[in-house]
């Protein structure tokens, strides 16, 4: 014999019951034995108990309510049954209604509603359901026959959540089912009844107060059955594919268990796994009766099976659970330290007023003892606990009750984790690396489950990066939120569409675009957008967005492994960097401004990162696609001393005065600016570049990771270029005053080209001191061999004494700035691998 249970989704429609039609035929040729339990239909319990509470309430809208479900009833039957076959089920369905209108209307009058009255209410669910399914059989051509449950399962009037009485229970199921041994047998879920004077003798007409097993109870109903029936095997068919290894609402990439032990499955249950109802593992392993979960939807799918046989898996853990919304109580004191009892008393005292304790925490120094309980039991708690040490509270021995609330437990499942070192290590950097703090942490002896509670709104998060760290560890997935698709932005998204595949097959890593935004507009999809879509036009259709707005959004999203780039030069996105490496995001930058502030602002961000365990990475600040920062950390870490820095930090100047020297007259300087703007080198204003303000911000970064605490004015620029140059009105008039003043280069390449030099634009730090200006080089120094648009950073140190330490290459472009960041981006992922 197999016992099957069907959830309410699987019935929530006469298609889907048409479906388990189908399914059933199956066992049927196959010449299987089996019987079958239901669940009401989807959504009708809760109904049920909603049309109680507004009749309670003495509101007359529970009529409309009614109506409502008395419809969806009689149209399931019409859809599924036909002739004489309908005509009794709707004879029987009339019927059923009419007293559960009385019922209402007793409530109604009364204007109150018992455990015992709601446990009779809510049991029409499955009684219509069952009903009707049978009838449905029976038009299919299958001998089924409806058996309510409450002829059969015995319990004590613990109205709500009754408990069973086996042993009269299982007597009756076997009697029953041997004077009913022709038909299949199609029972309702969930519901029981009070024994009236034990053993009935399967007379039909005999029980007591309707009693029901508690939300999930049909699952218990299988598990029940199959005891009594000595069945082979209990099948859960629901509307997933079996248990999965996380909450597949929370975590996308949650993937189903193919095995699982009764423990596990019970570790699971409790803490939030929704596919099994925990006391349904109860009797099935008292029995050794195996479990299958299958998939209404996707019946080929072998699903998960659950028995005392324990099999090796590749993963660490089986499983991650977790229970939404829980509180967290503390009683502490030093009246707790030594003293025999204080645990006993505590939990005693709770007991007695039935509140059920989710998980207890103790420290070795006894000076506190944590416990969580449901939200709807903190008050009830509060009470037990505060009524049990009243004596010692006034004594100020013991503490008020200290209560968190919002908070949420995850556990981690899995008879594999025993003995097997750096499970705990990998739980806890997986959280810590996403910024989750752990509010309290519980572990057994057995090794079966690790559980910590975590804030609430952190619960998604967590799942997430531990579902990544214990179950996808050999693939990453990187979250990115990117603002400003211009020049930079629009070829890094390009750079990662290019590489997305390799990323993945070779290196683990899997980026996912999740936020994107440009000055005006923002596109958001947790699941993804597309690297290779033109973001500018799905931009055009996005959300109205601010710099604002969209950082509150990408925090609001909360999801793990996040990485934020800004490719803009906003000083309004710049000023959201602390609070977003507060809120535990990493921060990727071009942007030169946020470090250019003020030295506090420049301490804050370091700091903001430090505490949250992120990262701040703003390597092409300095040299676009050159390890210039990186490389200066290195040799600051390692225990080098900076003597001197030289640099040549501007593409742009780089390009017009190396090809100024190169025309050996032929050009003048105007000429070649000129052409160093047509060519995308200089900003449209080209004072910008010449001012050497980009080269001033660009100094102070150094001198900053230096060590030195500089602002700004501390940083000495001598500019080149004539006052009247500078005080032009607009770009037109600048460029007519430099051509009036080309003498004025001819003059400086002239004395250069005299002494056998090179002129270049050099940014110097030197014994603390910052300096920005012209600077004639002969050929014993690296800078006179500078071409091109090159950058060039000549370390001196006290190890580079004798020969600097040079890094050199393209230090303007789009391309290779683009590039440095992305090098950024996947730094932090393998950080977070």
């Amino acid at each position: 014999m197999k016992v099957l249970k069907f959830g309410g989704s699987s019935v929530a429609k006469p298609e889907r019951i048409k479906g388990i039609v189908e399914i059933l035929k199956k066992y049927v040729k196959a010449g299987e034995a089996f019987t079958v339990v239901f669940s009401a239909f989807g959504g009708v319990t809760d109904s049920l108990i909603d049309v109680a509470k507004k009749a309670e309430q003495s509101d007359v809208n529970y009529l409309v309510e009614f109506e409502k479900l008395k419809a969806r009833h009689i149209e399931s039957a019409t859809v599924l049954t036909s002739g004489e076959n309908l005509k009794t089920l709707l004879k029987y369905i009339d019927q059923n209604n009419d007293d559960l209108l009385n019922v209402l209307r007793g409530i109604y009058l009364v204007g109150e509603v018992s455990a015992r009255t709601l446990d009779y209410v809510v049991s029409f669910g499955e009684r219509f359901s069952n009903k009707i399914v049978a009838h449905t059989l029976v038009e299919n051509g299958i001998k089924a026959e409806y058996l309510d449950a409450r002829y059969i399962i015995k319990t004590d009037r613990n109205f709500g959540s009754a408990r069973v009485d086996f042993e009269e229970t299982e007597i009756l199921i076997a009697e029953y089912y041997a004077q009913h041994c022709d038909a299949i047998q199609i029972v309702t879920g969930f519901i029981g009844s009070v024994s009236k004077s034990g053993k009935n003798n399967g007379k039909s007409n005999d029980f007591g107060l309707t009693t029901t097993l508690g939300r999930g109870g049909s699952d218990y109903t299988a598990a029940i059955l199959a005891a009594g029936l000595n069945a082979s095997v209990i099948e859960i068919w629901t509307d997933v594919d079996g248990v999965l290894t996380a909450d597949p609402r929370k975590v996308k990439k949650a993937f189903t268990i193919p095995t699982m032990t009764y423990a596990e499955a019970m570790e699971m249950s409790h803490f939030g796994a929704k596919v099994i109802y925990p006391p349904t593992l109860v009797p099935a392993l008292k029995k050794k009766i195996p479990l299958y979960i299958k998939n209404t939807f996707n019946p080929d799918f072998i699903g998960t099976f659950i028995s005392n046989q324990r099999n090796e898996t590749e993963h660490a853990i089986q499983g991650i659970s977790s229970i939404g919304n829980i509180s967290l109580l503390t009683l502490s004191g030093s009246g707790l330290f030594g003293v025999p009892g204080i645990a006993g008393r505590l939990f005693s005292a709770l007991a007695n007023d039935s509140v059920n304790i989710i998980l207890i925490t103790q420290g070795s120094s006894e000076s506190s003892i944590s416990f969580a309980v449901q939200p709807t039991d903190t008050k009830r708690a509060k009470y037990a606990v505060e009524k049990a040490f009243a004596n010692e509270m006034k004594d100020n021995a013991v503490n008020t009750l200290f209560i968190e609330e919002n908070l949420s437990t995850i556990a981690i499942v899995g008879e594999a984790m025993r003995f097997r070192p750096g499970i705990a290590g990998t739980l806890f950097d997986a959280l810590g690396k996403n910024g989750i703090n752990c509010v309290a942490i519980a572990q057994g002896s057995s090794e079966l489950n690790i559980s910590v509670i975590v804030p609430r709104a952190d619960e998604t998060k967590a799942l997430n990066a531990l579902h990544e760290a214990f179950f996808l560890s050999d693939t990453l997935t990187l979250n990115v939120f990117l603002i400003g698709v211009g020049l930079i932005g629009s070829e890094l998204l390009k750079q990662m569409a290019q590489q997305a595949h390799f990323l993945k097959s070779e290196r683990a890593i899997e980026l996912k675009l999740v936020g994107v935004a440009n000055s005006q507009k923002s596109l958001f999809d947790i699941n993804g957008i597309d690297f290779t879509q033109n973001l500018k036009s799905l931009l055009a259709d996005g959300e109205v967005t601010t710099p604002d707005k969209f950082v509150k959004k990408m925090i609001e999203t909360n999801a793990s492994n996040a990485v934020f780039i800004d490719c803009t030069a906003s000083a309004d996105v710049a000023n959201n960097y602390i609070e977003i490496l507060g809120a535990s995001i990493s921060v990727v930058t071009p942007n030169k401004i946020a470090n250019t502030g003020s030295w506090a602002q420049y301490k804050n961000l370091r700091n903001a990162a430090r505490k949250t365990g992120v990262k701040f990475l703003y390597e092409t600040n300095v040299g676009a696609g050159l390890p210039v920062i990186n490389t200066l950390k290195d040799l600051l870490n390692s225990g080098d001393r900076i003597v001197k820095i030289e640099g040549v930090l501007s593409g742009s100047l780089s390009y017009i005065f190396n090809n100024f020297d190169n025309s050996k007259g032929t050009q003048k300087f105007s000429a070649v600016v000129k052409k160093a703007g047509e060519l995308g080198f200089t900003e449209p204003d080209p004072r910008l570049d010449l001012n050497g303000s980009d080269v001033r911000r660009k100094l102070l970064i150094l001198a900053r990771e230096c060590g030195f605490a500089l602002e700004m004015n501390d940083i000495k620029v001598d500019s080149f270029l004539p006052q009247v140059c500078i005080d032009a009105p607009n770009i037109p008039a600048f460029f007519a005053a430099l051509e009036a003043n080309d003498n004025f280069f001819d003059d400086l390449i002239q004395k250069s080209h005299s002494e056998n030099k090179k002129l270049r634009y050099v940014a110097t730090i030197e014994n603390g001191k910052c300096s920005v200006g012209l600077q004639f080089f002969d050929s014993a120094h690296p800078f006179y061999l500078l071409s091109g648009s090159d950058n060039m950073i000549v370390f001196n140190t006290e190890r580079y004494s004798a020969r600097p330490l040079v890094v050199r290459g393209p230090g303007a472009g789009a391309g290779v700035t683009a590039a440095g960041v992305f090098a950024e981006v996947i730094s932090i992922a393998n950080y977070l691998i």
